[in-house]
């Protein structure tokens, strides 16, 4: 079994803008893999290439498309498809940089991913179980967006997403259809109260807010209107994205403008404290990291994730083991460059007793290999979007796809306190 072609489109992702599409053949057989985009970008990723000129805006990816062609095929044409780590060690010495600058790092990782899809079909297995280091692990514990804010809803709440749990789900699919509910009682309080339910670039609703608080306020009220107890049955999770509203010395919030790390903990903890809260991701700055000791200090007792602080690069997240800064990493694998360098970010947190987030982006498409990964890896949590678009709902429904084989859940008990 060989590579035996490679070749490489520009497609539109779930903002219009243009995104990478591979497909890697083997003869008989081939696979996909299409790239997603960020617009929340931490300074810590591997750098996206972009064409910069008049076409789209100069957000063409035509020099990627070229850098496939001309410069990573001749490098994995004639491998076997299931040395996935020799592989994408080779991609990256082809660029030949750590963060992928020279072909870019949605150039790598495209062909990363289509020669896992190429594999996995050529053995004729579902791509959890090529991908799985054993046997496939568990479905995830989905983390749902219901409300955004950020750069995913620009003008709406500094604060990027709220999102909520199914703590009390037995099953995949059941948790699936207690958010629903949540998420359909949120409509009904956004337009009782005459506003439009217009929803953010993932699919989360973005009413009008004047505060964090009065988000969660929402939340709380709609989880209790759709039948379930706040906190027992769904709780709450919260992604600040703080970098976006931090200049470097303050953090800057509408109602809260000047405020110092110890102040933003404050505010943190009181909606912990007022909230049935069990996870916030960012919720300080990427290059805070005394705030971020201060926060873990603490002892909240909540889930604190690492997405912008990490950026999926194994080097900050050992220095965020050693540091105790926090227990959870978020896993974006366009933030890192290949398939293999994102699956030894799970590995090593799972080592440390971190719990991995197999995580979207703003930019999607509707490719779901991040469901088949979560799986495989059994992760434990995964986080989309909200249910509603067509790239947020073909991950979720490729885990109902997988559960009618595959039917382990995580539970809830994947959400560690710290």
């Amino acid at each position: 079994m060989r590579i035996t072609a490679v070749d490489a489109w520009e497609v539109l992702d779930s903002r219009g803008n243009p995104t990478v599409r591979v497909e890697v053949s083997t003869g008989e057989t081939s696979g996909r893999f299409t790239v997603p985009a960020g617009a929340s970008t931490g300074t810590f990723e591997a750098l996206e290439r972009r064409d910069g000129d008049a076409r789209y805006r100069g957000l063409g990816v035509l020099g990627a498309i070229d850098a496939i062609r001309a410069d990573l095929a001749p490098v994995v044409q004639g491998r076997d498809p299931t040395d996935q780590r020799g592989i994408d060690a080779a991609l990256v010495d082809a660029d030949g940089t750590a963060d992928l600058t020279r072909l870019g790092a949605n150039a790598v990782l495209g062909v990363s991913g289509a020669v896992a899809h190429a594999a996995a079909n050529a053995r004729g297995v579902p791509l959890y179980e090529h991908l799985a280091p054993e046997s496939p692990g568990r479905l995830p514990l989905p983390m749902i967006n219901i409300l955004s804010g950020g750069r995913h809803a620009e003008g709406g709440l500094e604060v990027q997403d709220l999102l909520v749990i199914p703590m009390g789900a037995d099953t995949y699919s059941h948790g699936l259809e207690m958010v629903h509910a949540v998420r359909m009682a949120v409509k009904d309080r956004i337009e009782a109260a005459d506003n439009r339910p217009l929803v953010a670039d993932e699919g989360g609703y973005a009413p009008p807010l004047d505060s964090p608080s009065a988000g969660l306020e929402l939340l709380v009220d709609a989880i209790d209107d759709a039948g379930y107890s706040p906190g027992v049955e769904v709780a709450i999770a919260l992604d600040l994205a703080a970098t976006q509203f931090y200049d470097g010395d303050r953090y800057h919030l509408a109602n809260h403008p000047d405020l110092r790390s110890d102040a933003l903990i404050d505010r943190i903890e009181s909606w912990v404290r007022d909230y049935p809260v069990v996870s916030i991701e960012d919720p300080l700055a990427e290059d805070d990291w005394d705030g971020w000791v201060a926060l873990a200090d603490r002892g909240l007792g909540i889930q604190l994730l690492g997405d912008d602080l990490i950026a999926t690069t194994a080097a900050r997240l050992d220095r965020a083991i050693d540091g105790e800064v926090a227990n959870a990493v978020l896993v974006k694998p366009n933030q890192t460059g290949t398939l293999t360098r994102a699956i030894d970010v799970v590995d090593r947190s799972m080592a440390a007793g971190w719990s991995p987030v197999i995580s979207a982006r703003s930019g999607e498409t509707c490719d779901s290999t991040i469901a088949d990964l979560a799986v495989a890896l059994d992760a434990g949590q995964i986080k989309v979007g909200s249910l509603a678009r067509s790239e947020r709902l073909a991950k979720y429904n490729r885990l109902l796809e997988i559960e009618r084989h595959h039917d382990a859940f995580a539970g809830s008990e994947v959400i560690a306190p710290i």
